[in-house]
């Protein structure tokens, strides 16, 4: 007798994912006496759910393909007793044989709000342990639904078709996070821990409604569900694949683009730049501000609106503040984006 569906289903994810990895990782000609080491794969792990199934698959799948495998939990110090839920979560993922497994502790900023610095607290952990145990990739446990959430907190942000795309399966330096769940959905993780009797941990953070991602979880989707019927997260979902596909198109457009509306000395002209298609011309202005010292993350569509302006609707106007004290103005038929 096979396993249970949804064991089954989330152990195929994390095998592909493997392979992927192994492929992506393997040298296209190495030396025959070279000594192979087997690369090493992490599993981020909040002892919840989707991310117990993770761990679980993870440990059954490495082994069979050579691959070492470990796990790694971020203490955000955001709860009383947080640091015994980090311990209990290494206990469990000791007991599934990963090695190394690892805690460690974040203080959680301001910058952004309380979940984008507890991401980015958790991220830049993550990126450390990565880099200290020498890991080829870190598993996260992003399930369809979270895909789904994250494509209308784009859309609210109104941040165009990028933030619409939602997560990628693959990302980070070198493809460094690798999700396998986004094509499942949170039930199925559920149900695969409730199959092997794994102990899972819920975040009350994902109940608590002075969280956004919270209140369009337990109050937003359902809404949506009920007035449109079932499938909205999986519409949603097939949204985000479809608009990073059409992201991906319009920023290689945008990057072949840019070399064409330089002059000799490497600033931009304002009138090569106006005939250039909307979608083009506005994804050349981000990555020039980006390359001037805008911090990507606060850069918004807003932003973006402005500097255009500067092209489309020139009426003699000052220079444009971007975040990362970035300033654009416009110059004798030249746009220039620098340091302010």
């Amino acid at each position: 007798m096979g396993p249970h569906p949804a064991v089954a289903a989330i152990r195929l994810a994390v095998r592909r994912v493997l392979h992927d990895v192994l492929n992506d990782h393997s040298a296209p000609h190495p030396a025959p006496d070279a000594p192979r080491t087997p690369p090493l794969v992490l599993v981020a792990c909040s002892g919840g759910a989707d991310s117990m199934a993770l761990a679980s698959a993870l440990a059954f799948e490495a082994p069979k393909l050579g691959i070492r495998a470990g796990g790694v939990t971020v203490d955000h110090g955001l709860q009383p007793g947080s640091d015994l839920r980090a311990a209990e979560v290494v206990a469990r993922l000791t007991a599934l044989r990963l090695d190394p497994v690892e805690s460690a502790a974040v203080h959680v900023g301001r910058d952004g709000g309380p979940e984008a610095a507890a991401r980015d607290a958790r991220y830049a952990a993550l990126d450390a342990a990565a880099d200290h145990h020498g890991a080829a990739a870190i598993l996260l446990g992003h399930t369809r639904d979270d895909q789904a959430e994250t494509v209308l907190l784009g859309l609210a942000r109104g941040s165009g078709i990028r933030s619409l795309s939602g997560m990628a399966a693959t990302s980070g330096v070198d493809g460094r996070y690798r999700r396998p769940f986004l094509r499942l959905d949170r039930q199925t993780a559920r149900k695969a821990c409730m199959a092997q009797s794994l102990p899972v941990w819920d975040d009350p953070h994902n109940t608590d409604p002075a969280y956004t991602r919270s209140r369009l979880r337990h109050e937003g989707l359902p809404a949506l569900e009920k007035a449109l019927g079932k499938g909205v997260v999986e519409a949603l979902a097939r949204t985000a694949q479809l608009s990073r596909d059409d992201a991906d198109a319009l920023d290689t457009w945008a990057a072949q683009a840019e070399a064409m509306v330089r002059d000799p000395a490497g600033l931009l002209e304002c009138a090569k730049l106006y005939a250039l298609p909307p979608a083009v011309r506005r994804r050349v202005l981000r990555r020039a501000a980006i390359e001037a010292g805008a911090p990507a993350g606060a850069l918004f569509a807003r932003h973006i609106e402005e500097v255009d302006r500067l092209i489309t609707g020139w009426r003699g106007q000052g220079e444009i503040n971007l975040p990362g004290k970035v300033v654009a103005q416009r110059q004798g038929g030249r746009l220039v984006i620098r340091q302010g």
